[in-house]
């Protein structure tokens, strides 16, 4: 099939030939017909498709083409947290270090934590302070997660620069691709051992699913992590694994327009009066260059900003939009947006919005921040 994206996206595991239907079918039976000697039912194929717990064929639709987004192989599983559960799980087997991102994904950074009691050390660091991640890593066997662009100050990190020194020091590096997505970047080529997603986001962009996803180049790992989500059951839905791939298809084709939309909305921002700093990949001099090498076709959806004042000033301007709804998560066609900082164990200044930006007309959404702004 062709190198273009945007065709990979629409047509991979699509089945082709008389009689093939344009959509995938939802399979909902959660026991198969088989005949298979149950001697031969440890094997991982063979048991895709006799109990529903191991496998599904719309599941099947999904991942091949998640896996066709990065020439890997993919997973699917209940939720992104399920997926990085799963990972975690596998790649601590022989290790026991967990190096976590000071700036990254709450949830994560929660569920880290949680596992301190089962015997995972988790240190923080600043994937940006190589030095200081070089002197973790030569502590000892770990797992290195990272994540670029950050959430919620959009940092951009070196992830080539970030897998060279987990290779050096015998180190599994994951990156959580979820930001970008695979349209946008692709963490595999710059030498990650596993890209991890919440589905629920751009992937499938329609604020309408939960769902997350693991893809890797590994066949050990392939391996160890479809076990961990067949034994403790982190499985997706038949529906919902149809939702997201329906969504999947149109990624490229939204990820375009929502990056042109912040692009020009993050300018916006800057020139405005009210506005103290505004976060956006390539926004920062000393990152700029990477930004554009690892994700040459666009900087996503998410921004942020902070405003020349306090929290309750963010509070009072999130609330004042028509458009853009107050809302959590991120990534799909409608804009939305919040005060990070509202939640506990975030580490977001007061005052700091986070803003995804859909697919609507870019000068309405404009008008809409200005208006809201004027609450401020």
């Amino acid at each position: 099939m062709t190198d273009e994206l945007s065709t990979r996206a629409v047509h991979a595991g699509e089945p082709r030939g008389p009689g093939s239907p344009s959509s995938p079918a939802i399979h909902t039976a959660t026991a198969l017909e088989s005949f298979d000697d149950p001697g031969a039912l440890g094997d991982p194929e063979a048991l895709a498709f006799v109990y529903g717990r191991h496998g599904n064929e719309t599941w099947s639709a999904l991942e091949a083409v998640l896996g066709d987004l990065e020439h890997a192989r993919g997973l699917v599983f209940a939720s992104g947290l399920a997926a990085s559960f799963s990972l975690l799980m596998a790649l601590t087997e022989d290790r026991a270090r967990l190096l976590v991102p000071q700036e990254g994904y709450w949830g994560f950074r929660e569920l880290a934590q949680m596992l301190t009691s089962r015997g995972i050390e988790t240190v923080a660091v600043d994937g940006a302070d190589f030095a200081s991640v070089e002197v973790e890593l030569s502590r000892g066997p770990a797992v290195l997660w990272g994540e670029s662009p950050t959430n919620p100050t959009l940092r951009v990190l070196d992830l080539r620069g970030l897998a060279r020194l987990a290779g050096r020091h015998g180190a599994r590096f994951v990156v959580d691709n979820t930001t970008a997505t695979a349209a946008l970047q692709q963490p595999l080529d710059l030498g990650a051992d596993a890209s991890v997603y919440s589905l629920t986001k751009a992937s499938s962009g329609h604020s309408d699913v939960l769902l997350g996803a693991v893809t890797t180049r590994d066949t050990t790992l392939f391996e160890r992590v479809r076990a961990w989500r067949n034994n403790a059951g982190g499985i997706a839905g038949p529906f919902e694994a149809w939702v997201a791939l329906r969504g999947l298809r149109t990624l490229p084709l939204r990820i375009e327009r929502q990056s042109k939309n912040a692009l020009e909305i993050a300018e916006h921002l800057r020139r405005h009066p009210r506005v103290r700093t505004v976060h956006y990949p390539g926004f920062d001099p000393s990152t700029a260059a990477l930004a554009s090498a690892q994700m040459p076709l666009g900087s996503g959806p998410l921004l942020s900003f902070e405003l020349d004042g306090d929290g309750a000033a963010a509070k009072r301007v999130v609330a004042a939009s028509r458009i853009i709804r107050a809302a959590t998560s991120f990534g799909g066609i409608e804009s939305s947006w919040e005060r990070r900082a509202r939640w506990r164990g975030e580490s977001a200044p007061p005052s700091l919005i986070r803003l995804s930006v859909g697919i609507e007309d870019v000068q309405d959404l404009k008008a809409d921040i200005d208006a809201a702004l004027l609450a401020h």
